[in-house]
């Protein structure tokens, strides 16, 4: 059950603290439902137009066409949160644009769904007042930058929440481990896989085919499940 802290950012009076496992269940539980209602089965990896209906499915509108250039450089994804209304999200389109961006665009499309998940109440209950949004229009907007739709510092709660789920809705962690049980049986591995090593890389390599993602979200998904070690492996890989 989820806990509440005070919002250090001043956003909110208080703000929601999950467990990582919380928003690994919670993320499963959402995205393996969803492939069961559109095929009867959950497959990985997901197909991004399904990423699309289901950001469609749970907000009011979803442009993938963009232009977000007003909200300052590498700006790739923009939530706007209307009380008493579904949210609205908007994707650079040159992410929709460029077939080779894709993975950033996937990348983009589950970070903001989970700010439309997992944040849209905070608006309904702590709405910012019609003077405040005059003086700070951008108040009822999370926007996103490249750089923090992975791994943002968890002082930035909102991106820090936002990335974990990106993770964990393209790379559910029941699937992942099986992959990682599966690599470690076939590899002879008793240990934490290092990235430093060969089989870290791939490991890495196996998780990107296997669920459509970069190297990059595959390696910081990894991190996060302690599957994977910058170090020298000392622990069972599933202990």
């Amino acid at each position: 059950m989820v806990t509440y802290v005070r919002d250090q950012t001043g956003r909110f009076q208080q703000r929601p603290h999950y467990k990582p496992e919380e928003l690994d269940r919670e993320c499963e539980s959402v995205i393996s439902g969803f492939l069961k209602d559109l095929y009867g089965e959950a497959r990985y990896p997901v197909d991004t137009e399904d990423l699309k209906k289901l950001i469609e499915r749970d907000a009011e509108d979803l442009d993938v066409y963009a232009d977000l250039s007003i909200y300052g450089p590498d700006v790739e994804g923009v939530t706007e949160f209307k009380p008493g209304r579904k949210p609205a999200v908007k994707i650079a389109s040159v992410l929709t644009e460029d077939e080779r961006r894709e993975n950033r665009l996937r990348t983009t499309l589950t970070h903001e769904w989970g700010h439309v998940h997992f944040h849209a109440y905070l608006w309904e209950v702590e709405p910012p007042p019609p003077d405040l949004l005059r003086q700070q229009p951008n108040r009822d907007k999370i926007i996103c930058k490249r750089d923090s739709m992975l791994d943002a510092a968890q002082t930035d709660w909102m991106e820090w929440q936002a990335g974990y789920v990106c993770g964990a809705i393209l790379m559910p962690k029941n699937a992942v481990l099986t992959l990682c049980r599966r690599f470690a049986e076939d590899h002879g591995l008793f240990g934490a896989v290092s990235l430093q090593a060969a089989a870290g890389a791939d490991l890495i390599s196996q998780v990107v085919s296997a669920f459509k993602v970069s190297a990059d979200a595959a390696r910081v998904r990894l991190l996060k499940l302690n599957l994977v070690t910058e170090a020298a492996p000392n622990q069972s890989l599933f202990s």
